[in-house]
């Protein structure tokens, strides 16, 4: 048995339109990889199609041990269950991980419960695009979420380039024959000590070949490398690059893409940079490891959710990202044990300075809110345990539910589920939001009570 190979991206811009310093070190590496018989576009090869819906197991699929094992290495979280009686008939049953790859000879895609315009809505909400549209497009077929995303991209890029491309001031360093801009005396004298030319120099370029461009011309290249059935994605994408044929190419790696300052001049590339930071912070898979190649695009939704509800909350509070903050950037280790043991990373919390006033996580996932999974539970009430606070919420994504409270015997904490319906409209969603954030508000008076009365 031949052994697999699989490649499996997982789905927060710092220059603005007139001051760009050091752009080129922070932007990463040129990349001028020529293109060769392994970078042509997947599309032209015939793969074995296997459809498959988040969270819901598939009808039997045929596959061999090999195509098995490389399904399982490329998306960790598949479950494969083998169909009693049978050698080679399989159970697949995705969780909340969407989108499409190539694995084998097969073409797997990944469809979320939700509509993908709704998917993209969240992420790029999640992104910063505070008001981006929730675009959709007539398909022959169901489309995948690449496809999707393919032609937002490109429909965001042709309102942001409408006008112009976006330029901006970028320092750049170079020896020339002429001064240009200032010498840079320190280098001149480290290297050419004893030459007047040519001469060391710093200046300031006006260029569009700036973060914001690069970044689109990134994400372009990325979704262009993925499987298009529909022309309207290759052609789309294939303007941008076009369009954008001097800004440098440049490959973000996933957990650095950096971020734009936007202002007034640069307003209207939000929607398109927060769409391209979408796609680079996925990433795709690419994975080489044996004699099986694995390629495509899959997004966390997961993240996506968690995303949403903070950005949404944070929004609704009228609150800054330092007091309503995600676990990645809490103020002070949060610990449920003494002595610094069993670190907490609870995905919502409220800081007034560096106390905690309200604790919160939020779990992608449908659930009968008269059942909630006791590990939950449990998790929601050691980090108000580890905080002090009287109680804590749990949000879930739900299309249909009522909401519930706890009250745990001798502790006296209350812990509340909130369902948070993602599929209606876009105003009702932000409705619900704000009623959370009402929510969050009296839990937060609560803790500040009981701080106030201690």
């Amino acid at each position: 048995m031949s052994k697999s190979s699989s490649t499996v991206s997982t789905i927060d811009l710092t220059t603005s339109t007139s001051i760009v310093c050091g752009e080129r070190s922070m932007a990463g590496p040129r990349s001028r990889r020529p293109r060769t018989a392994s970078s042509m576009p997947p599309w032209t090869t015939v793969m074995r199609q296997i459809e498959l819906q988040e969270y819901r197991e598939s009808e039997p699929v045929q596959l061999t041990v090999d195509e098995r094992d490389a399904l399982k290495e490329t998306l960790p979280s598949l479950t494969i269950q083998a169909v009693p009686g049978e050698n080679d008939l399989y159970h697949l049953r995705p969780e909340a991980v969407i989108g499409a790859f190539e694995v084998a000879d097969l073409s797997v895609a990944v469809r979320p419960k939700l509509d993908i315009s709704r998917v993209i809505y969240l992420a790029s909400y999640a992104m910063g695009a505070y008001k981006p549209r929730e675009e959709r497009f007539d398909f022959t077929s169901e489309p995948t979420l690449v496809e999707v995303l393919a032609l937002a991209l490109t429909a965001a890029a042709r309102q942001a380039f409408a006008s112009g491309l976006l330029h901006g001031y970028r320092t750049e360093q170079d020896a020339l024959r002429t001064v240009r801009g200032r010498i840079d005396m320190a280098e001149q004298l480290r290297r050419r000590f004893d030459a007047l030319v040519p001469v060391e120099v710093s200046y300031d370029e006006f260029t569009d070949d700036i973060l914001a461009n690069r970044l689109v011309k990134a994400a372009a290249d990325l979704l262009g490398r993925q499987r298009l059935e529909d022309s309207r994605s290759r052609n789309g994408l294939r303007w941008i690059n076009a369009t954008l044929a001097n800004v440098t190419h440049v490959r973000f790696p996933p957990q650095e893409v950096p971020e734009v300052t936007f202002d007034r001049l640069n307003e209207h590339y939000r929607e398109v940079v927060s769409l391209s930071r979408l796609v680079l912070q996925e990433q795709a898979l690419e994975l080489d490891r044996g004699g099986t190649r694995a390629s495509g695009f899959l997004v966390d939704m997961n993240k996506v959710f968690q995303g949403f509800v903070t950005r949404a909350l944070r929004e609704s509070l009228s609150v800054s990202e330092r007091a309503l903050c995600p676990d990645s950037r809490l103020p002070r280790p949060i610990y449920l044990a003494r002595g610094e043991k069993l670190r907490l990373k609870p995905d919502l919390t409220w800081w007034d300075g560096r106390t905690c006033v309200f604790v919160g996580d939020a779990k992608y996932k449908r659930i009968d809110v008269k059942s909630v999974p006791h590990a939950d539970i449990y998790q929601i009430l050691a980090y108000a345990t580890a905080l002090d606070l009287p109680g804590g919420l749990l949000v879930y994504a739900k299309g249909e539910a009522e909401d519930d409270e706890y009250v745990v015997r001798h502790a006296d904490k209350r812990l509340e589920v909130f369902a948070l319906d993602l599929a209606g409209s876009i105003e009702d969603l932000h409705a619900t939001v704000d009623r959370l954030a009402q929510r969050v508000r009296l839990l937060r008076a609560e803790a500040l009570g009981t701080t106030l009365a201690a």
